[in-house]
């Protein structure tokens, strides 16, 4: 029970950060957005492991990691907030869902971890449900929805590197370096287009900055106390939630194709995590 409480926490975290993105794009640039989000995440950070006495873990000896980790994360952020200004939110979400799909090709491919069937099916599942959602037989493939599916890439590149760190890093440290790193690189890009933020617009911003803590937080305590099996089943609710957020706040139409497609990529992955040998992996969240 506890464990899907968290994950209600993560699931209204994820979706008040889109609602945020959403509210803000056209205003603010991306790059802007990302910058703010940093602040405010570096702020809690310090102040956590500040109050926690354990100024250890502002200290690492992976720098070099944890700077590729973030640019693959960075961009994974820059093409997800873009892209929410640009598709319907559920279109997004489902896009998201194939980050399993690629951490598994990309964990064999640099992790040199084993390529079982399961994978091999979980992938397939994976692109059959990406065919599904962007629907290339009636339409041409629009370039919004490239844009997420690179995000979704770069996200799962970040895991990658996550997994790898996870061995010597405690979680905090890893979202202090990540707030850290990708706060100088979002000033960096948004300096040209800076826009003094309003009220409202400040509110948004501190919404993406705390809820994207937050929704990170809320998934990692499910994952320790469910098999994540349970927590990536937990976490597809992410989609008919958005859908609905969607369809009442933006009027964007409910479409069935992406809930198939994105019950395919949970299918293929449901089916690469049972049934003993489940294990509790990196979901498709932001940590965000």
């Amino acid at each position: 029970m506890n464990a899907v409480l968290w994950m209600i926490g993560g699931l209204v975290s994820l979706s008040l950060m889109a609602i945020g993105a959403r509210e803000l794009a056209g205003q603010i640039t991306t790059f802007q957005i990302l910058f703010f989000r940093s602040v405010v995440g570096l702020f809690i950070i310090t102040v956590i492991i500040y109050k926690s006495k354990k100024s250890r873990l502002f200290s690492s000896k992976r720098i070099k990691l944890h700077i590729v980790r973030n640019v693959f994360h960075f961009i994974g952020q820059y093409g997800w907030f873009l892209g929410i200004g640009l598709l319907p939110l559920a279109h997004v979400f489902a896009l998201e869902f194939t980050v399993p799909m690629w951490t598994l090709v990309i964990a064999s491919l640099f992790l040199k971890e084993g390529i079982t069937p399961r994978k091999i099916i979980a992938v397939l599942f994976g692109v059959l449900g990406v065919y599904v959602i962007l629907n290339p037989g009636i339409e041409i493939v629009d370039s919004a929805s490239i844009i997420v599916l690179v995000a979704a890439i770069g996200y799962s590149a970040s895991h990658v590197a996550t997994k790898a760190l996870s061995n010597t890093e405690d979680s905090l440290t890893v979202l202090f370096y990540m707030c850290l790193i990708q706060l100088p690189i979002g000033f960096l890009f948004t300096m040209n287009d800076w826009v003094l933020p309003d009220l409202r617009q400040c509110f948004w911003l501190s919404v993406i900055g705390i809820t994207a803590l937050t929704g990170h937080y809320c998934i990692t305590n499910a994952m320790k106390l469910a098999e994540a099996g349970i927590v990536v089943t937990l976490d597809f609710f992410r989609l008919p939630l958005i859908a609905v957020v969607g369809t009442i706040l933006y009027n964007e139409a409910f479409e069935v194709a992406v809930i198939l497609g994105a019950g395919l990529m949970l299918f293929g992955n449901l089916i690469n995590l049972s049934p003993s040998k489940t294990k509790r992996l990196p979901t498709a969240t932001h940590e965000d």
